[in-house]
């Protein structure tokens, strides 16, 4: 390319701009080596501005070549402090990369004005030949790298390289060779060497590597996100190995840990994870997927502990933005930005790891231990909901009604039955404004496709799980009532159970398999089943045995042959004297297998404890009594 005859600054600007550039980097320099603080925060705050007047003031005059190696030096140091200064920074430092290379083709006679980033590259590459702007090119280069890293353009990037390194081949695919080469093409660039007289804030090795370590660290979180776990595992231990601070790389560790458990490694994954903790002892996501990893491995204690740890954590040193390291104005964290690295990193709230504890409990049977972290947990929702309550769809938080039915359950199990009735008044009083006076569902999966106003699918799936909770209040407080032997008050709460769920009319044949239902349908029919057989034990309990038969009946036609009612059945029969029809009954019970119970969708923790209690408790007694009617050793169906 021709070199454009133009009239370069005095020799004594160039002088001074050079001089401005060096006292500058030593500045920084000795700012950098007083180690971390607000001095140097300042520090990077005043270099920008000063690095920019400089550029400003060389740039307020036309191009020329003798000017520009200079002047692409001071625009790759203060573009370092732009985009170093944050992470919207980024793209200022984008837009003054373009002006820079529009400033070399200018100085060169041409034209690149309406040329975009990636073909301007391509020009100025191809047709620069200037031996003096060759070092400064190459290290605005990987400062442009850096930002199409940061914008996940891998492809862009490689093109770049390619370029770079004088090994371009137009037949390729730049797209998705240029992913699967980028690592090499990194590697195999080689970095200009550093001139004593043009001296740089952050050098240019440092910032190949820094490259080489995001580049591997991105494509490894990509390829883990597509489900391609072998490739990602790969990647991620590239990134183990490059150039990054302690606290990037636990969370590669964490990012590994991840990976070999979502590829069925476990113990290769808890590994990993403890290796992140090792390295950062404040990444606490790591120690989240080690819970998450010891639930997999069903080893409950070591589970607990490293929740309970985690709650510790947290309660002492809340998570807080992480500091940048001053020694690197570019840091690997920097470039790697995406959806799935936010969300295996996301910092659990106290609230979300004391709900964790108090459910594991509960499912482990440590009633104890749940009722005291159901408790504290909301304790803490006394405190404030928004503040304590995360609202993201990252959180493992239910919603509120059901921790508090999971609260009274946990009460229920541990002998507590009045504070169970308690806290199920509190959902039911805080619900009744939310349910309709009459709810129409379509009872299989599919939805209606054109729903009349204001019952629309979100709405209604609203008011079924509205109607689900304080349906599931009353059942709790039947159960309650039935257990500290007030009959009357038992039979009244299970009734109002049943009247809320008569709110609801399905439109559906009635008997479709559990499968096809919509879950909350499915909830709902298992409360009404439950309720059903809360009534009629205690219509048992006081000898009202036909209106018990009544209600057992009425739960079979719900959930035929389910083994919970259909043994309340036979007793109420054999109770009223029809003992040849209990028998036949029976007999065809004990014939079935135990294996032909309908499994359908894992129902709510918080109707755990009324499954419990509607458990059949007098099945060797009734199955004795009718053996000896029948004259044959007795058969128990769950034996």
């Amino acid at each position: 390319m021709k070199r454009r005859r133009g009239s370069p600054p005095e020799p004594g600007c160039l002088q001074a701009w050079a001089a401005e550039n060096r006292a500058l980097a030593e500045r920084w320099r000795a700012a950098r080596c007083s180690g971390p603080g607000g001095a140097v925060k300042r520090e990077v705050r005043q270099q920008r501005g000063s690095f920019g007047e400089l550029l400003l003031r060389m740039q307020g005059l036309p191009a020329a070549l003798p000017t520009l190696p200079l002047e692409l030096t001071v625009l790759y140091n203060s573009m370092l402090f732009t985009m170093g200064a944050s992470d919207s920074a980024i793209k200022e430092a984008a837009e003054g990369i373009h002006q820079g290379l529009l400033r070399v083709l200018e100085a060169c006679g041409a034209c690149g004005k309406d040329l975009s980033t990636e073909e301007l590259w391509q020009k100025v590459l191809r047709e620069v030949t200037v031996e003096e702007l060759q070092a400064p090119l190459h290290r605005l280069g990987a400062l442009q790298a850096a930002w199409w890293v940061a914008a996940s353009r891998l492809g862009s990037t490689a093109g770049l390289f390619r370029l770079l390194s004088n090994a371009e081949d137009p037949g390729r695919a730049r797209c998705s060779e240029g992913e699967n080469e980028l690592l090499s093409l990194l590697k195999a660039w080689r970095v200009p060497a550093e001139g004593a007289s043009l001296p740089l804030v952050q050098s240019t090795e440092d910032l190949k590597e820094i490259l080489c370590t995001a580049t591997a660290f991105l494509q490894g979180l990509q390829e883990l996100e597509a489900g391609n776990f072998p490739t990602a595992l790969s990647l991620l231990q590239e990134a183990a190995g490059g150039f990054c601070s302690k606290r990037v790389l636990a969370q590669i560790y964490t990012c590994l840990g991840c990976c070999a458990q979502r590829m069925g490694n476990l113990q290769t994954a808890l590994q990993h994870l403890k290796r992140a903790l090792q390295v950062d002892f404040q990444c606490l996501p790591a120690l989240s997927h080690v819970a998450a990893v010891y639930q997999e491995l069903g080893e409950t204690e070591a589970e607990l502990q490293a929740l309970a740890l985690l709650y510790e954590a947290l309660e002492k040193n809340p998570p807080v933005a992480a500091s940048s390291s001053p020694h690197f104005l570019i840091r690997t964290e920097l470039p790697v930005h995406t959806p799935i690295l936010a969300s295996l990193l996301r910092h659990c709230h106290p609230s979300e790891v004391k709900y964790l504890l108090a459910r594991r409990c509960l499912q482990d049977g440590r009633v104890a231990d749940a009722v005291e972290h159901y408790l504290d947990f909301l304790a803490l929702l006394q405190e404030g909901l928004q503040q304590q309550v995360p609202l993201d769809g990252g959180s493992p938080l239910p919603r509120i009604p059901e921790v508090f039915l999971e609260a009274a359950s946990a009460l229920e199990q541990a002998g507590r039955h009045q504070d169970a009735i308690t806290v199920c008044e509190e959902v039911i009083s805080r619900t009744t404004d939310l349910i309709p006076r009459m709810l129409r569902v379509e009872e299989r999966l599919q939805r209606p496709e054109c729903p009349s106003p204001g019952t629309g699918p979100s709405q209604q799936k609203e008011s079924l799980c509205c109607l689900a909770w304080r349906a599931a209040g009353y059942l709790h407080q039947g159960w309650a009532w039935a257990t500290l032997g007030k009959n009357k008050e038992a039979i009244t709460q299970f009734s109002r159970c049943l009247s809320d769920l008569l709110r609801v009319q399905m439109d559906g044949s009635g008997a479709e398999p559990a499968e096809n239902l919509l879950p909350e349908v499915e909830v709902l029919q298992k409360i009404r089943l439950l309720s059903l057989i809360g009534r009629g034990t205690q219509f048992l309990e006081l000898g009202r045995h036909k209106e018990a038969l009544l209600d057992f009946q009425h739960g079979l036609q719900i959930s035929p042959g389910d083994p919970a009612a259909l043994p309340y059945l036979v007793e109420a029969l054999w109770k009223l004297d029809r003992k040849p029809e209990a028998a036949a009954r029976w007999q065809k019970f004990s014939q079935s297998s135990p294996g032909e119970d309908r499994q359908g969708r894992p129902l709510p923790l918080f109707l755990a404890s009324c499954l419990q209690r509607a458990a059949f408790p007098r099945r060797e007694d009734l199955a004795r009594s009718i053996g000896d009617y029948l004259g044959t050793p007795h058969v128990d169906p769950a034996s």
